[in-house]
């Protein structure tokens, strides 16, 4: 193909004016980066490349940014050798920069079609090769030393701009994924309302006590995190709180301006869901957990006055048990007991007593056995009964006692009491040998001497029924019987 130059020039002859074109050279090799911020472009009377004429220059020396538009459409663009037309051409704009450590974003924009590569060519981070109005288009990237941009553009008809800016950004470090414990949040803050533009990390709560509010400040300001600030007019935050809870039913309550959820799963569905601008308001949500959960608050501010709070507020579910019994094997007392499921314990303290009225501590238990069934063996129990009990501690350190119970040692000497349970108020004693002098006591739980009964003697095999008095209240009592010799028998009642 001859190429021309734009220039034209007039000749008389004889009386004629005649046009003549007069031929130009490009100038440029086509592969030479620019340097110093100063961008190489190549230019084409082509949409495709094809057709060199020659090259331009962009941007200043410190500030490779740049806005062209050509003079116009369909007009002739001057270059370093010859004009294009601006109707259909394309550019292939080269620089090579060095870049300290960091995050920059690229914004680049064009009418048509426009692409931008930091490695030479070989791939595009910005690709909107296609007919368009103008736009412009941006990409985030890290970038460390020296790198060969190249920007393409090309025409096809109407209007034409290619724009290039580069700006170092400053993006969070850490992992937004990992949740905080101990009661202290980990919140991660991003610009822009869609969490787009990770910014870094701040922390809500104290270690024991999540409830917290925040303003960040004020409306419109910048807003400081662990790396970078965000300016608080849009932007948006995810707090993340890993918390394990004791059974019980618990209150949550989350208010925002604007925008707020909350979610127990890790954000797999949300409890509270408010997910729109508003004014600061609340919105409560109640529920029963049982052991460790992903709390997740989303949270994000549209412009204006900007807040987001939370506070949680619980009851722990008491320790109820089913049953508690103990039974002499091998010289040894075996103790078992099973609480009801949705209890809390914490821990058992197992008590023992000689007398069922002063019980000391003899083992402890954690609270924490799975099908909630537990037991203890006492090695060495006490001569004649020993009385037990379990001192029950929840989580939140409530302290209940179970109901006595009593394991035998050795067979009281010729002495049974019966029944266990005794109606109408009246139980019997029954001796295996001849007595003598036998009284018979009755004690409430606290040492309390309700009943003193003496019988001059008993035969052997013979039984003897004792009244209560009217007044004895229904309850659990102490039933003790001695003889003349120090022999006696002890037993646990019910009074009904």
């Amino acid at each position: 193909m001859k190429t021309l130059c734009a220039t034209l020039f007039l000749i008389v002859f004889s009386g004629k004016i005649l046009l003549k074109a007069q031929p130009c050279t490009p100038l440029g090799d086509e592969t030479t980066y620019g340097i110093n911020d100063v961008w190489i472009g190549y230019v084409y009377d082509n949409i495709n490349f094809t057709g060199y004429q020659g090259y331009i220059n962009e941007g200043i020396a410190g500030n490779p940014a740049f806005n062209q538009s050509f003079g116009g459409s369909n007009v002739l663009y001057p270059t370093n050798g010859c004009s294009v037309n601006t109707e259909t051409f394309s550019v292939r704009y080269k620089l090579r920069k060095t870049f300290s450590s960091g995050n920059y974003e690229f914004i680049v924009g064009g009418d048509d079609g426009y692409r931008l590569s930091i490695d030479g060519g070989a791939t595009w981070i910005i690709n909107r090769w296609f007919d368009q109005g103008y736009n412009t288009f941006s990409n985030t990237s890290f970038l460390n030393g020296t790198y060969d941009l190249v920007l393409e553009f090309y025409e096809n008809g109407g209007g034409n701009q290619v724009s290039f800016m580069v700006q170092s950004m400053c993006l969070g470090t850490g992992n937004p994924a990992v949740y905080g414990t101990n009661d202290v949040w980990q919140g991660y803050v991003y610009d822009g309302t869609n969490f787009s533009i990770y910014k870094g990390d701040v922390t809500e709560g104290t270690a024991g006590d999540p409830n917290f509010t925040q303003n960040f400040g004020g409306s419109n300001i910048m807003y400081n995190t662990n790396t970078c600030a965000v300016q608080t007019e849009t932007f948006s935050v995810r707090y993340r709180l890993r918390k394990t809870f004791a059974n019980g039913t618990y209150l949550f309550i989350v208010g925002g301006d604007d925008g707020y959820r909350f979610s127990l799963d890790g954000g797999a569905s949300w409890a509270i869901n408010r997910w729109w601008d508003q004014s600061y308001n609340i919105v409560a949500h109640t529920a029963i957990l049982n052991g460790t959960y992903d709390l997740v608050i989303e949270y994000y501010e549209a412009g204006g006055d900007n807040r987001i709070s939370f506070d949680i507020s619980g009851s722990v579910l008491p320790v109820r048990l089913i049953y508690f019994s103990g039974i002499l094997n091998n010289n040894r007392a075996n103790l078992q007991w099973q609480i009801a499921t949705g209890s809390n314990p914490d821990y058992f303290e197992v008590e023992r007593s000689a007398d069922g009225q002063h019980f000391g501590s003899i083992g402890k238990i954690n609270g924490n056995n799975p099908g909630n069934a537990y037991s203890y063996t006492d090695n060495i129990p006490l001569p004649g009964h020993s009385y037990y009990r379990l001192k029950m501690v929840d989580t939140d350190g409530n302290e209940t006692f179970s109901q006595i119970i009593s394991v035998s040692n050795k067979t009281s000497p010729g002495i049974k009491i019966y029944p266990t349970v005794v109606q109408n108020n009246t139980l019997f004693i029954q001796s295996g040998r001849a007595l003598q002098n036998v009284s018979v006591s009755l004690f409430d739980m606290t040492g309390k001497k309700m009943v003193d009964r003496h019988i001059r003697s008993m035969a052997n095999g013979q039984t003897v029924s004792v009244s209560l008095p009217s007044h004895i209240a229904p309850g659990i009592y102490l039933a003790e019987v001695k003889t003349n010799t120090g022999q006696q028998a002890k037993k646990l009642l019910i009074v009904q």
